[in-house]
């Protein structure tokens, strides 16, 4: 059978190696080999607890590159990473490039790393892609725009420019497009159309992929009032705003922050509010919560539509801030992303809560939905993959 690789380079949380678990051990039970390398082998170890295959710390970008606006488009995503000049991308792609010496892979499969992409096309090796639209650009189109600039076209054609010029050097056939430098041979979308921030035309949306099972069992505070299931970060400059909103509407509300778990002091303290230790069942919480809050991460809000909930988002960046427009556009969820902490929370709570229309549309989304397997869509996965190694 083929050896695949897994590659992981870009992007922060979980969400992007949970979606390549859920590959692995899909592929290995249709007895492949599997390795990955990841960008953070420290937060990831539990999550991939249990997985026997090989884990290596991929090559990433180290430095601050100063002077830069911030991101417009991918291409300036890419100039934090690297890619403002060949003489700075020679380095990580022959990172790259002697791991996939070292393990020849059949296959290198990417969430988010377009060096490791362009190291396997200068090597002559066969590509896919995996994401959740964001990081998958809509194939031989300008990159899109999040931020009004005349620079944009200039800033793609330079990150191209600078991917092409690495190329050369090994003798590599250069990429046609900007979108090329985030695809592969194969790219695989895993979201819903409804969540996939270009609205692409023809394209094919298998659903999001996400680790469905796990954590522990939820159990709320004593009393009466809603059921308020949180994840939150305390990154997030409001999130202990949003949660004191919540109490104050007489919410009762099972949170899970990370860094409180962790020993952090909690934001708020109230008998309404219960912080739990560790990751909770995503699955149990959401079957008895009424809303849920979240930072629009697509692993959370993809399992809370499929439960029927509706959302209050606060994105803490702007992967999830497109995210949360798509829901916000279809009724089943607010988007706070224009809320600052001195902002009427409550007022915004209190209109999720009472405003029939949001369930209504989560519900349709669930509705929608309800034959969604992730064991069909990672199967599905597998299969693409192999018709490519074939």
């Amino acid at each position: 059978m083929a050896h695949v690789h897994l590659c992981w380079e870009l992007g922060g949380g979980l969400g992007h190696a949970g979606r390549l678990k859920m590959l692995a051990q899909a592929l290995l039970a249709r007895g492949h080999r599997v390795t990955m390398s990841l960008r953070d082998l420290m937060h990831t170890d539990a999550l991939l607890a249990g997985l026997d295959v090989a884990r290596l710390q991929a090559p990433v970008w180290l430095h601050q590159a100063a002077g830069l606006p911030p991101p417009g488009n991918l291409a300036e995503v890419l100039f934090h990473c690297g890619y403002l000049e060949p003489v700075a991308l020679r380095g990580l792609v022959a990172g790259w490039r002697a791991m996939f010496a070292l393990l020849r892979p059949d296959l290198v499969v990417a969430d988010f790393a377009p060096t490791a992409l362009l190291a396997a096309r200068s090597m002559g090796l066969r590509s896919a892609s995996v994401g959740n639209g964001y990081n998958m650009p809509p194939s031989a189109q300008p990159l899109p725009a999040w931020r009004d600039a005349e620079r944009l076209p200039a800033s793609q054609a330079r990150m191209l420019a600078t991917a092409n010029a690495v190329l050369a050097e090994h003798g590599a056939a250069p990429y046609a497009h900007a979108s090329d430098v985030f695809l592969g041979d194969l790219p695989l979308l895993c979201t819903w159309a409804e969540l996939d921030p270009w609205q692409r035309a023809g394209a094919e949306w298998l659903g999001p992929s996400f680790v469905p099972d796990g954590g522990i069992v939820p159990h709320w505070p004593d009393g009466d009032g809603p059921k308020v299931f949180a994840y939150l970060k305390a990154t997030h400059a409001a999130y202990g705003t949003a949660l004191q909103a919540l109490v104050d509407e007489g919410c009762r509300v099972l949170a899970y922050v990370p860094e409180v778990a962790a020993g952090a002091a909690p934001p708020v303290l109230s008998e309404r509010v219960l912080y739990a230790e560790r990751p909770l069942s995503l699955q149990l919480a959401l079957a008895q919560a009424e809303i849920c809050v979240t930072h629009a991460g697509e692993a959370t809000l993809a399992q809370a539509l499929l439960a029927g909930v509706p959302l209050l988002m606060l994105p803490s960046h702007t992967e999830q801030f497109l995210t949360a427009c798509r829901v916000a556009a279809s009724g089943a969820g607010y988007n706070a992303a224009l809320l600052s902490p001195s902002s009427d929370w409550r007022a915004a709570a209190r209109r999720v809560l009472d405003d029939p229309g949001f369930r209504q549309a989560a519900r349709a989304y669930a509705a929608r939905y309800r034959d969604f397997s992730q064991h069909r869509l990672n199967q599905r996965l597998a299969a693409l993959l192999e018709a490519r190694l074939a």
